[in-house]
C-alpha cells in the first residue's frame, strides 16, 4: 500500500514529538529523583547534626538509637513520597504525553495538508494536461500560484513557464501546417484550371490532351496531400462539438462509397456491423472509417479481401478492419502511424496515397479519447482495431 507524503510527514511529526516528550519525561524524572535525594539528606543533616542550645544532652546510646530510628522513618517517608511522585509523574505524564501527542499529530496532519496544497495544484494541472485527448490539448492551463516566493512557488512558476513554451511551440506548428496547406491550395487550383482550359480547346492535339491528363493526375495527388495535411491539423485541435454517432451507420455509408474502388481493384469487402454508438465529430469519424478501408484496399493483393466490423464490447465502441496483403514486419507497425511513412520507405505522393492515412486516423481517434492498434496478420496484411468510448442509451 502506497503511503502519501502527507501521511509520512504526519507520522514524522508525531514520532519526533513522542521521542522529544519521552526524553523530556525521562530527564524530568531523573532531575526530580536527584533533587528529592539531595533535599532530603540536607534537611536530615540540618535537623539532626546535634542538640540545640536549649536541649538537654542525651546519652550516647540513646542518642544513636534515636537518630537511627529518625533516619529510618525519614527514609521511609522519603521513599513513599518518591514512589508517589514517580507514579504520578510517569502515569499522568504519560497520559498527558499521549493526549498532547495525538493533538500534535492532528495539527501536523492539518499543517502538512496546507503545506502540500500548492503541490496538489501542480499535480492536478499536470494530470489534466496529461489526460487531454492529445499531448498538446490542455497546454493552455496554468497553475498561477499566488503566495510567498518560496520553493513551491518557484516550482509552480517553472512549470507554468515550461507549459507556456510548449503551448507556443505546438500552436505555431499547427498554424504553420494549416497556413502552408491553404497557401498551397491556391496555386494547385489555378494550375488545374489552366490545364483543363488547355485540354478542352478545340485546337488541342492528342499529345496535349494526354499531357493534360497526366498533369491532372499529379495535381490530384498533390491536392490529396494538402487535404490530408489540413485534416491532420484539424484533428489535432480540440473537438468542441460532439454528438452521438453510430459506427454501424458510418461503416454502411463508407462501404457504399468505396464499392466502385473495391470493384476496380478486385478486392472483396465484407461487413459485420452491430450497434456501436460513441460521441464525437461525425465527419472526422467518417474519415477514420474511410482511411482504414482505403488503406486495406490500396495495400492489398489481387483477388484480396477486406473485412470491417463494429460492435459494443466492455463499454466501448470497437471498430475492426482486417485485410489480406503483403507481409508486414512487426517492427514496422509503429512507423506506419507516422506521417509520410510507408513500408517501402517511399516519401513521395503515389497512387496509393500521401502516407497520411493512418496518422490521420490516430490523431482523430486520440481526439475522441480512443485508441488505435495494428497487428500484422500471419498470412499477410494488417488487423487494425479502434476503440472509442461507448455512449450508453438514454
Amino acid at each position: 500500500m502506497r503511503m502519501s507524503l502527507r501521511t509520512r510527514l504526519t507520522l514524522t511529526y508525531g514520532v519526533l514529538f513522542f521521542v522529544a516528550g519521552l526524553l523530556l519525561l525521562g530527564v524530568t524524572y531523573v532531575l526530580f529523583g536527584q533533587q528529592l535525594s539531595r533535599g532530603g539528606n540536607t534537611k536530615f543533616l540540618a535537623t539532626h547534626t546535634g542538640p540545640g542550645p536549649a536541649e538537654s544532652p542525651a546519652l550516647p546510646d540513646d542518642n544513636g538509637r534515636l537518630m537511627a530510628e529518625t533516619r529510618r522513618l525519614f527514609e521511609k517517608e522519603r521513599d513513599e513520597l518518591h514512589d508517589a511522585a514517580t507514579t504520578s509523574l510517569v502515569t499522568q505524564g504519560s497520559i498527558a504525553l499521549l493526549v498532547v501527542g495525538g493533538a500534535a499529530a492532528g495539527f501536523g496532519w492539518l499543517i502538512a495538508g496546507r503545506v502540500l496544497t500548492p503541490l496538489h495544484r501542480v499535480t492536478d494541472t499536470a494530470r489534466r494536461i496529461a489526460a487531454s485527448p492529445a499531448a498538446d490539448r490542455g497546454l493552455h492551463e496554468r497553475i498561477a500560484l499566488r503566495g510567498p516566493p518560496d520553493e513551491v512557488k518557484e516550482l509552480a512558476d517553472t512549470f507554468d513557464a515550461m507549459v507556456e513554451r510548449l503551448d507556443r511551440s505546438f500552436d505555431g506548428q499547427r498554424r504553420f501546417v494549416a497556413n502552408a496547406s491553404h497557401e498551397l491550395r491556391t496555386p494547385l487550383t489555378l494550375g488545374r484550371a489552366l490545364v483543363e482550359v488547355a485540354m478542352h480547346r478545340a485546337s488541342a492535339s492528342p499529345d496535349v490532351r494526354q499531357l493534360g491528363e497526366t498533369l491532372l493526375q499529379i495535381n490530384t495527388r498533390h491536392e490529396r496531400l494538402i487535404t490530408g495535411l489540413l485534416l491532420l491539423a484539424r484533428s489535432e485541435n480540440e473537438i468542441t462539438t460532439r454528438a452521438p454517432v453510430d459506427l454501424a451507420d458510418v461503416v454502411a455509408h463508407v462501404t457504399s462509397q468505396t464499392a466502385r474502388e473495391a470493384k476496380d481493384a478486385g478486392v472483396t469487402i465484407e461487413t459485420d456491423t452491430a450497434e456501436a454508438v460513441t460521441t464525437g465529430d461525425a465527419l472526422l469519424l467518417e474519415r477514420v472509417v474511410q482511411n482504414l478501408l482505403e488503406n486495406g484496399l490500396r495495400h492489398n493483393t489481387e483477388s484480396g479481401w477486406v473485412t470491417i466490423s463494429c460492435r459494443t464490447q466492455d463499454d466501448q465502441a470497437v471498430l475492426e478492419v482486417a485485410n489480406s496483403g503483403p507481409a508486414v514486419p512487426p517492427y514496422e507497425v509503429p512507423a506506419l502511424f507516422e506521417p509520410f511513412r510507408r513500408l517501402d520507405a517511399d516519401r513521395i505522393v503515389t497512387a496509393k496515397g500521401a502516407g497520411l492515412g493512418l496518422s490521420i486516423v490516430q490523431s482523430i481517434v486520440r481526439a475522441h479519447n480512443g485508441t488505435v492498434t495494428a497487428v500484422p496478420r500471419d498470412s499477410g496484411g494488417l488487423h487494425l482495431t479502434v476503440t472509442l468510448p461507448h455512449l450508453p442509451p438514454v
